[in-house]
């Protein structure tokens, strides 16, 4: 609908001037036009232009944040918790457990900044009678597109209840493949084509050498378990985490997991450092200060490691060791939002400067997983690892206390290996410390339950083979991988 009347309107006119007027008088959304002019720009069949100068197809306006919207609906936190105060009183459990604590929190630092509320040391009381929301009927005039007062705005701003969103539009005039109907692009030349001759009248789709190839079997099967997992979280899917970065900073694959940077981890003889580029150029300087100061000093109920902790180590640039590493980027990315609960996955390549033997390799895969939510216990993990591990048709599981320096507690995780005879550690566990978590700006009641696992182990276990060489490397078998996928569900 959208392409018929932008190729029709300029089959009669010479050019649309703004995109978005255009499509308010078509009665169009303007992000449909909007992806259409795109398609038909990179086509040819319009000359589209999106001038950040020109402030006619320019615009901007405040759009509420989650936490925004979540206010218009149940009121700001100052109101509701002044109306959880009854006239005669309350002491500050009950208060608390009457209120979500995020409410409480910013509740009672804006009750008392009104002078609405007094907090005594048994007693919270009402110092008037009745209030109005403010914030709420200001977040509904910016809802509704009403005009709203310069101080008011700087209020919802450092609060976090608004965001700028920019408003681009197009103008376009006929391109040099303009025709009023386009052809749709063949992908593939058949034997009918050839056969009626009609091929060369046939325009192609330009082939997109950047398009991902299908997963591996293996792979796919444990994302498919992944994704399917409904441990206790069954409103919740697990996302995929990109980890498109072989090629991480020792801040982010380190620091940020509360490791000190004397760990013999981060000892060239365990990792892979890089020469060109040998450092990072870019990290968040008031997160990394923070990293810094939870290092020498300590803080949330920490001692920290009290020692000189030094910026030129954090930029070093490595072959990444685990792919926590990209889930400490992710965590920091979500604390940065109102708090969502997230349940978080990737599968991709390792590198550990290790010797290779039978078991172990210098690259290889880790499965990584995490669930970020509130009220989480030792107990949900292990259900996660028990249910996860029996749709792989791996039953026979034991956990083994551990140390890390980024979860309190940590289990080790073992299967039992026919082939081998014995029990074999397959992954590591635990819960995130408040030292990782807190820093990035998370709320204190949130718990993160995470684990990495090898997918080559649990590999050789479900197929009985006793030298990962066989499976990962120039040794491999190919008559194996052709035959049978990586890793099989153990369920129908």
């Amino acid at each position: 609908m959208a392409e018929e009347a932008i190729l029709g309107f300029l089959e009669k006119k010479e050019e649309i001037s703004d995109s978005g007027q255009f499509a308010a008088e078509c009665g169009i959304d303007h992000n449909e036009i909007v992806n259409v002019i795109k398609s038909l720009h990179g086509f040819r069949l319009v000359d589209a232009q999106n001038d950040d100068m020109n402030m006619d197809i320019k615009r901007e306006r405040w759009v509420l944040t989650d936490e925004g919207r979540l206010y218009t609906a149940a009121g700001s936190p100052e109101v509701q918790l002044f109306l959880a105060i009854p006239p005669e009183g309350i002491s500050r459990e009950e208060l608390q457990r009457r209120v979500d604590p995020s409410v409480y929190k910013i509740g009672c630092s804006q009750a008392i900044k009104n002078k609405w509320v007094e907090m005594g040391r048994q007693l919270v009381s009402r110092k008037v009678q009745n209030v109005e929301d403010r914030i709420k009927d200001l977040l509904i005039q910016i809802q509704n597109g009403e005009v709203v007062g310069h101080d008011d705005i700087d209020t919802l701003k450092r609060r976090k209840l608004i965001a700028q969103q920019t408003w681009k539009g197009y103008s376009l005039r006929k391109g040099p493949n303009y025709t009023p109907k386009r052809k749709k692009a063949a992908t593939d030349l058949t034997r009918d084509h050839l056969q009626r001759g009609d091929w060369k009248d046939l325009e192609f789709k330009e082939y997109n050498f950047s398009a991902k190839g299908q997963p591996a079997e293996g792979t796919e099967a444990i994302t498919n378990d992944l994704s399917s997992n409904g441990v206790r979280y069954d409103l919740y899917c697990f996302e995929e985490m990109p980890t498109n970065n072989f090629v991480e900073s020792s801040f982010w694959n380190f620091d940020v997991l509360f490791q000190p940077q004397q760990h013999p981890a981060r000892d060239s003889h365990d990792t892979f450092f890089l020469q060109v580029p040998s450092t990072t150029k870019k990290l968040p300087e008031d997160y990394v200060e923070r990293v810094k100061a939870v290092h020498e000093f300590g803080g949330y109920g920490s001692k920290g490691y009290g020692y000189d902790w030094k910026r030129e180590e954090a930029n070093k640039n490595l072959l990444r060791t685990h792919t926590t590493a990209v889930s400490s980027r992710m965590l920091y990315l979500l604390a940065q939002k109102p708090f969502t609960p997230k349940k978080y996955f990737s599968i991709d390549r390792v590198f550990r400067n290790e010797a290779v033997d039978r078991t172990h390799l210098a690259e290889f895969h880790q499965i990584e997983g995490l669930v970020c939510d509130r009220g989480l216990t030792l107990g949900d993990l292990i259900g996660v690892l028990h249910d996860f591990f029996s749709r792989l048709g791996m039953s026979k599981l034991r956990f083994k206390p551990a140390y890390n320096p980024y979860t309190e507690p940590s289990m080790e995780i073992f299967s039992y290996h026919e082939g081998f005879k014995k029990w074999v550690e397959i992954g590591n566990s635990g819960m995130f410390r408040p030292e990782m978590l807190l820093p990035m700006g998370l709320p204190e009641d949130v718990r993160v339950i995470a684990w990495g696992l090898s997918l080559e182990r649990p590999t050789m276990i479900l197929y009985g083979i006793d030298n990962i060489r066989d499976l990962f490397g120039h040794k491999v078998d190919l008559g194996l991988i052709k035959r049978n996928p990586i890793c099989r569900l153990g369920i129908e």
